[in-house]
């Protein structure tokens, strides 16, 4: 029997024990803390988790893979004991990219439409009439091109926007994407993107890599949406970027801290709206069809879907 150890703290468990039953009824699902006797995990056990408790995976070392209930990783990096004979997965089912998808499309559209400006002057009761140039007149560029954001280019296309990747690997030719790769690509990726959509994961390399200096290479009146990591802005270089009219709004959905300090000048910021992390929600149903297919394919000996790699850090 598949037995599940199942760790989210402040959401209800029922709806995602239902999603794995309406698949499969015999799986024995276990919410934390009724996980059992860590000496009794059976060969068949698998953990799925968001902010674990340090220590608490190494407790449970006979399970066979730890699976995030997000996309990042890095709630389960940080755990000092993290034992490093378990495969790590990185969620990444239907659902998750369609939400991801979702929040991009709305927060282009907004950017584009000129939405933060005209947010802005309805609180100050102005009557601001905004015109704004055809998606095709627009370069949408996309940091971080794996299978989210291959999924919001997907989404865009359609409505006419020219889109632009930057990754760290190469990435094979497509219609209507033009690819640029490494830090030598970045600066011309920069100079070709009239709204940047931030979608990289957390390490060394992608911290703090929007500064002050990356930013300037963006063109006057660029905007940004970040809902990757927020490690990847340097903050206050955003907002000074912003204050000197370089930049004409930021839509942010993560932080370096979250949540956003109640004193921090991102809630008043005329030109930024935030969002609390809720751009890929997780969704039970399609996480569920993700994390049994690939319990199979760990079964059955075939490669395990989005596993992490540890050398590259996602």
């Amino acid at each position: 029997m598949t037995r599940i150890l199942f760790y989210l703290e402040e959401y209800s468990h029922d709806i995602w024990r239902d999603a794995f039953h309406a698949i499969d009824p015999t799986i024995d699902f276990r919410s934390y803390p009724d996980w059992g006797d860590p000496e009794n995990t059976t060969e068949d056990t698998y953990s799925l988790v968001w902010q674990p408790k340090p220590g608490l995976l190494k407790e449970y070392s006979g399970s066979k893979v730890t699976f995030s209930i997000g996309a990042g990783i890095d709630h389960i990096m940080r755990d000092p004991n993290l034992p490093d004979h378990i495969p790590i997965v990185r969620m990444a089912d239907d659902g998750l990219k369609e939400g991801m998808a979702e929040f991009v499309v709305m927060s282009v559209l907004m950017l584009h439409r000129g939405m933060v400006d005209l947010i802005d002057a309805q609180s100050r009761k102005h009557w601001a009439r905004i015109f704004a140039p055809a998606a095709s007149s627009i370069n949408v560029g996309i940091m971080g091109y794996g299978a989210l954001g291959q999924k919001c280019a997907a989404a865009l296309k359609p409505l006419g926007y020219k889109i632009n990747s930057w990754s760290t690997s190469p990435k094979a030719a497509e219609d209507g994407v033009t690819h640029y790769q490494g830090m030598a690509g970045l600066e011309d990726f920069l100079a070709n993107t009239n709204i940047l959509v931030g979608i990289l994961p957390n390490t060394q390399e992608t911290t703090g890599l929007l500064n002050m200096e990356t930013l300037q290479n963006l063109p006057k009146r660029a905007s940004i949406i970040n809902a990757g990591r927020g490690n990847l802005i340097v903050i206050d270089d955003l907002i000074k970027q912003l204050d000197l009219k370089h930049l004409s709004g930021a839509i942010l959905d993560v932080f370096e801290e979250e949540p956003v300090d109640k004193a921090h000048p991102l809630w008043e910021h005329p030109k930024i709206l935030i969002t609390p992390h809720i751009a890929a929600v997780t969704r039970p149903k399609t996480a569920a069809e993700y994390v049994l297919r690939n319990i199979e394919n760990y079964k059955n000996g075939r490669p395990l879907e989005n596993v992490l790699d540890l050398k590259r850090g996602y």
